[in-house]
């Protein structure tokens, strides 16, 4: 899930793990002098169970490239690729909660812990091959994630694994004519 924000902020444990402008009110962040460049992307990144590597590198690419950031015309048409802005990576498993059956979510879409983390690693290595500043939330942690979702605009996006993914979620029989 990607948002469009003014500012983002990644706390741990009341440490700042990753910063992207400047949040209302504030100076900066608990004990941090410097901010990726806003606007920018907050990035919730889910796993499942079929993701691999590929989608990883994939979904990098789409988030840098996306065009969902104001443009010159005060449209959107610009990208972090084009207006050098930055993006925070934070993981995400609860994404693939299922609720179709009670109420309690099953998580058995989601990716085991190990592979879900090398995934994420791999989106946010990707951005900052591609150029991108990136900031990260910490894997497996209880984060404070605050933002100033510019918009608001939230977009999902989903890589395929083996054909298209439907927006379920659920990979779908590629189309045939």
């Amino acid at each position: 899930m990607v948002q469009r924000v003014a500012w983002a902020r990644v706390l741990v444990d009341g440490t700042v793990t990753a910063l992207l402008g400047r949040p209302p009110g504030s100076d900066q962040g608990v004990g941090d002098t410097s901010s990726l460049p806003a606007p920018g992307l907050l990035c919730l990144v889910g796993v499942a169970r079929d993701d691999e590597a590929a989608s990883a590198t994939a979904l990098a690419r789409r988030i840098f490239h996306l065009r969902v950031l104001d443009d010159e015309h005060g449209r959107m048409g610009a990208s972090v690729a084009a207006t050098g802005g930055g993006v925070v990576v934070v993981s995400q498993f609860t994404l693939y909660g299922d609720t179709t059956r009670g109420r309690r979510p099953s998580w058995s879409d989601a990716a085991p812990r190990a592979t879900a983390e090398l995934l994420v690693a791999e989106v946010a290595a990707e951005l900052g091959r591609l150029g991108c500043p990136v900031g990260t939330g910490r894997f497996g942690a209880e984060m404070l994630v605050e933002l100033g979702n510019d918009g608001p605009v939230t977009i999902l996006l989903e890589e395929p694994v083996g054909g298209r993914r439907s927006r379920g979620g659920q990979a779908a029989a590629p189309e045939t004519t």
